[in-house]
């Protein structure tokens, strides 16, 4: 019997993993504390549009945010920053992933810090066999 998949593993986590390669903290939840730069993965809405359901299997279509964040210590400099993270998450998505845009960057305070962020929007597909 194949071993079940799960959003969590195949579609977070795998998404967590290439993006493990940017120079930044990964997190596939959201976390309580986020340590700059960071990409944070974030369920969207809508977060599953049902496009096929069936007795043997169930296919979805998956948005998340995925959030880029620099510290804001200076606007110009913070901005650069955010920019390069930004980049490096576009060449690191992987494949059968549509990117979408990146929305404008706007200051976020997450506990004592000042933060720099950026959403990408990105959507795929996963399907669960049912039994």
């Amino acid at each position: 019997m194949p071993t079940p998949t799960t959003i969590s593993t195949n579609v977070r986590g795998a998404l967590a993993t290439s993006l493990s390669s940017v120079v930044a903290s990964v997190y596939s939840s959201v976390p309580e504390t986020v340590i700059p730069p960071a990409c944070v993965i974030v369920p969207d809405s809508p977060y599953l549009e049902s496009t096929l359901i069936g007795k043997t299997n169930v296919k979805v279509k998956i948005n998340f945010v995925i959030t880029a964040a620099v510290a804001y210590n200076s606007n110009a400099g913070a901005l650069d920053n955010l920019e390069q993270l930004v980049i490096s998450i576009l060449a690191a998505m992987p494949v059968g992933y549509v990117v979408g845009d990146v929305q404008r960057p706007t200051v976020m305070q997450v506990g004592a810090s000042n933060l720099l962020v950026a959403d990408l929007s990105v959507s795929t597909y996963y399907t669960q066999q049912t039994i």
